[in-house]
């Protein structure tokens, strides 16, 4: 079976005029647009963590540490399109604290940062003073090392086509117009 030099031309001009149209959202990560608390923030009380980032993200992982390395997250963050929202195991006490994060980015690249923010109280009186630990299943990370971040489970993503899925697609449809082209040709 012969095909037609220029059905193989015409085939690879398809897939590549397609490709970059199919790859231009996948170049450009999603970033972090908002936070609360935001960064370098002094806040009477904070209670959960909320992270708005530039598009829909999956495998969100959320940790946050105060000074001494001890964690405060409580249970998984939950996942509302660009919205990731950690909850605490309660209100923090005034002190130093950095929210670290990871995603991934709806191009299927990961993202990661770090907030640092300042619980200074409120004017209503001072904090409770209680001894935070760390909760079960949360060990404090090794002095001097980030705190280590887990992606959840597959089942907890939230939608989304990773930016490897569109390039197979376009060369997919590339290769089925040159495919139509090369045998258009030879019923001539």
């Amino acid at each position: 079976m012969k095909t037609s030099p220029i059905g193989a031309v015409l085939a690879l001009l398809a897939a590549l005029s397609l490709l970059p149209l199919l790859a231009t959202p996948a170049l450009a990560h999603d970033s972090l647009k908002r936070s609360d608390p935001a960064k370098n923030a002094q806040v009477p009380s904070v209670d959960k963590v909320t992270l708005e980032f530039s598009a829909h993200v999956t495998f969100p992982a959320v940790v946050v540490t105060g000074a001494g390395g001890d964690r405060h997250e409580s249970g998984r963050p939950e996942v509302d399109g660009p919205v990731v929202t950690q909850e605490l195991d309660g209100p923090l006490p005034p002190g130093k604290y950095t929210v670290a994060y990871r995603i991934v980015s709806s191009d299927g690249h990961p993202v990661e940062g770090e907030i640092p923010f300042t619980v200074v109280g409120s004017s209503a009186g001072p904090a409770p003073a209680a001894a935070i630990t760390p909760s079960a299943g949360n060990p404090p990370p090794a002095a001097g090392n980030a705190p280590a971040v887990t992606p959840v489970s597959g089942e907890e993503q939230d939608g989304g086509l990773p930016g490897w899925l569109w390039i197979v697609v376009g060369a997919l449809i590339g290769i089925g117009i040159g495919m139509f082209f090369s045998l258009r040709n030879k019923k001539r």
